[in-house]
């Protein structure tokens, strides 16, 4: 069965539909909330009331856009207002690392602290910036699906592309960010 076929027997009330389509996305919806909230707790917390949003909402839903692009939209709206309420209190958790044949234990810890650094500098950009950055780099979201999923022209998310990279360029070169 396809997605636009589960989407039509979610909105008719198909629990089964719904629940395969919350699915699809779950993944893709925590990660999103992980790179706005910084941490696993608050993470997980923005997640569910992504899905469930999305649960009760999924008759609004119009299909203009891929339904990932409208589940992203929905995620990054409530991590933006869950990351304004606490903005003081974000904590970053460290990033995973892959062990290789050929592990080197410096390279592996300088590539941690640069992936912490990442995340710092991204945290600290006005949220326009930081949900474009997220999207584009995080989620591989094409500039087209970036513009649906935050509700900007095409043109708005190239700028502020441009301006959250010479930002980060800036914040870098003058030694980083101290939270």
């Amino acid at each position: 069965m396809n997605q636009e076929d589960l989407i039509q027997m979610a909105k008719a009330g198909d629990r089964e539909a719904i629940i395969n389509l919350l699915k699809s996305v779950e993944s893709a919806v925590y990660k999103t909330a992980f790179y706005y909230m910084g941490n696993e707790h608050d993470a997980k917390d923005a997640a569910q009331d992504a899905l469930i949003r999305i649960y009760t909402k999924i008759d609004t839903f119009q299909e203009r856009a891929k339904f990932s692009t409208w589940a992203q939209r929905i995620t990054a709206n409530i991590c933006m207002d869950k990351f304004r309420k606490k903005k003081n209190e974000i904590s970053i958790d460290g990033a995973e690392l892959t062990v290789q044949e050929d592990f080197n234990l410096e390279q592996a810890i300088e590539n941690k602290l640069m992936i912490k650094e990442l995340n710092e500098l991204i945290l600290v950009l006005p949220e326009n910036l930081r949900a474009t950055m997220i999207l584009r780099y995080f989620h591989e979201f094409s500039y087209q699906e970036i513009s649906e999923a935050l509700s900007l022209p095409l043109n708005t998310v190239k700028s502020y592309l441009f301006r959250a990279r010479e930002q980060l360029q800036k914040h870098y070169q003058q030694g980083g960010v101290h939270l």
